[in-house]
């Protein structure tokens, strides 16, 4: 965890799992959002509760779970890992999806349009919650 992010200030959990961590990581820091921890998740099978329940923990005033994912909603792990995720959050808190929208090609394949939409799923991810919400 970055050094200036105090667990106690933390407003936001973003949760991912591959290369967008870095891509949060440089946003976060971008936009000196110090209110903004990350999760970085790397086995999804069989998941990882008590490990990740005890670092969602740590942020105890953390309302909003943002999952983030490079690839298209319904191609990444957003509907295998929600439930997961959901049981680990607290009352309260608020669980988001930032991330491509559904498609039926892994890629956009274009350049431009896909440096757009990574933007748009950054902007998303720091941004207020908006679309699918489950709250527990």
């Amino acid at each position: 965890m970055d050094e200036k992010i105090e667990a106690s200030k933390v407003k936001r959990v973003l949760v991912c799992s591959g290369k967008v961590y870095y891509d949060l990581v440089n946003t976060r820091k971008a936009r000196n959002a110090n209110d903004v921890a990350i999760i970085r998740i790397e086995q999804m099978y069989p998941f990882p509760h008590k490990s990740f329940a005890a670092e969602l923990k740590k942020f105890s005033n953390a309302t909003e779970v943002v999952w983030t994912q490079d690839e298209p909603q319904n191609q990444g792990p957003w509907f295998q890992i929600q439930h997961n995720i959901f049981e680990s959050m607290e009352e309260g808190q608020r669980l988001a999806y930032a991330g491509r929208a559904a498609s039926s090609s892994p890629a956009v394949g274009y350049a431009d349009k896909h440096v757009a939409q990574q933007k748009e799923l950054l902007e998303t991810a720091f941004s207020k919650l908006k679309g699918f919400i489950l709250t527990k």
